[in-house]
């Protein structure tokens, strides 16, 4: 598998360090807030990432850490009159609501920044012993980014461009404007915890190289974030990391995308913000999931109402093909007529080019497409009077259906029954345009009734009633079906 690798600008060929064993450390959520679709794309990139790594029969340790102290929920905290880590608390728990509506699988660990304060404290000292960092006169502690000759390397900034918009805010004590907190004074009112530097609490960057270190032998495998992460915060871990082991702090940086909205950047000042549950509110958490997918994750998503309706088609598509598949092998009799071997290589070719899709930088768009080659495939198959009925077509359409599991797995989805998610995906869509799915069951039912005692008048006048709903009425061999 090759993945593109921030510190080198390259695809690369990943290799652990570990034979099979792969540490991966991906920074979570400052827990202050509901979670917008920025969290979500990035909550579901780095799940598909572990999940294929385990589909490959790696063993991964996966830590996702949280942050429950930070300025944001210090300020947050004394707008609401709550307590600072009673809001961490809160929003963590809104969080795994969240990711578990999106099948985003749970960490396997998951550390907080106030329970490994002492780390913290120990890996500042560490850089103070090593002359990388300085407690100054107020009980602030920082980092000598000069000190460190690698900075940059990741985000390709260098030293003298940093230089000329780097200020010294009011209140800081630092030797350079270069220079970044390791640890924070206290403030009146704020929380605190005692150190060899005064009452404080840790600076932001702290927490992940502290955390890392304490569950897995570094260098890690992999570490990654949003984009929006790689410098300061990714550049200062490197730096803190790096400075106080001497060795390589992670082998492989990998980042996702933005995510934009009608094209511009998403901000609350424009408008245009949307929280997982603003969006969930309208559409099934799997077109969602399934939308995330659709780009490369490294490229940027434009995220639109518009693109999640044909989002919502293309779900519905792979579902209506596996449900097909599963009406068709309901068969109890199949006939011997040979099934062309162009079929069954073309199948072949399908399942080669989703594994060298993924392989390729985990291309989940490439390998998307890849899933509805072998739809194309199914439906034609299902097409044909003749081959439809043979035991060759029923084991391409197994084969088919093996495939959509083991790719759905990776993907998280494809995974449900799939008449009852049609029919979750048609009564989401439904309620979306106002359209009352009970109200619709009871007018069908009506409209059965009519048909049943052969009046026409009555079953046409409904089914128009219906239609003024917004609500398609198709009569199947298996009876009616409606759709929004």
């Amino acid at each position: 598998m090759r993945l593109y690798n921030t510190l080198t600008g390259n695809k690369e060929e990943f290799t652990p360090l570990n034979g099979n064993a792969v540490n991966m450390y991906v920074c979570g959520i400052t827990a202050y807030d509901l979670c917008h679709i920025g969290h979500a794309r990035s909550s579901v990139v780095f799940d598909v990432l572990v999940r294929y790594l385990r589909h490959k029969e790696y063993d991964v340790t996966f830590i996702r850490n949280f942050t429950d102290i930070d300025d944001k929920i210090i300020k947050r905290a004394a707008e609401t009159g709550m307590d600072p880590a009673e809001l961490a608390a809160k929003f963590i728990q809104e969080f795994y609501v969240d990711m578990d509506r999106l099948a985003v699988l749970r960490a396997d660990v998951e550390p907080k920044c106030t329970e490994h304060i002492q780390e913290m404290i120990q890996l500042t000292q560490r850089l103070i012993d090593k002359g990388h960092a300085y407690a100054a006169p107020n009980g602030d502690v920082y980092f000598k980014v000069r000190s460190f000759e690698g900075y940059g390397k990741l985000s390709g900034r260098r030293i003298e461009e940093l230089e000329s918009g780097a200020r010294i805010a009011p209140g800081e004590d630092k030797q350079d404007p270069l220079d970044f907190t390791l640890w924070k004074a206290a403030k009146p009112g704020e929380p605190s915890w005692e150190s060899p530097w005064g009452p404080g609490r840790p600076g932001w960057h702290l927490e992940c190289s502290a955390m890392s270190e304490k569950y897995v032998a570094l260098p890690l495998d992999i570490h990654g974030g949003g984009q929006d992460l790689a410098f300061p915060h990714h550049e200062n871990e490197i730096a803190q990391s790096e400075a106080a082991t001497g060795k390589p702090f992670a082998r492989y940086w990998v980042h996702n995308g933005f995510v934009q909205i009608n094209s511009e950047k998403m901000s609350k000042s424009l408008g245009n913000f949307f929280t997982i549950r603003d969006i969930l509110a309208q559409f099934h958490p799997e077109t969602l999931r399934y939308f995330l997918l659709t780009m490369h994750y490294r490229s940027p998503l434009d995220f639109s109402f518009d693109a999640m309706e044909e989002a919502e088609k293309g779900l519905k598509r792979v579902y209506a093909a596996l449900r097909q598949i599963d009406e068709e092998s309901v068969r109890s009799k199949w006939s011997k007529t040979p099934l062309p071997e162009e079929l069954l290589q073309e199948l072949e070719t399908i399942e080669t080019e989703w594994t060298r899709s993924m392989e390729d930088d985990l291309n989940t768009a490439g390998a998307m497409g890849q899933v509805f080659n072998a739809v194309r495939l199914a439906g034609r198959l299902g097409e044909d009077k003749t081959l439809r009925k043979s035991e060759g077509a029923r084991d391409l359409w197994q084969r088919i259906k093996t495939d959509m599991a083991a790719w759905g797995k990776v993907f998280g989805v494809f995974e449900r029954n799939p008449a009852e998610f049609l029919d979750e995906l048609r009564n989401t869509r439904a309620a979306r345009k106002g359209i009352d799915p009970e109200q619709v069951e009871q007018l069908m039912a009506a409209r059965q009734d009519a048909r049943k005692a052969k009046d026409f008048t009555e079953a046409d006048r409904l089914r128009e009633e219906l239609a003024a709903l917004g609500v398609e009425v198709k009569d199947t061999p298996k009876g009616p079906v409606w759709d929004a």
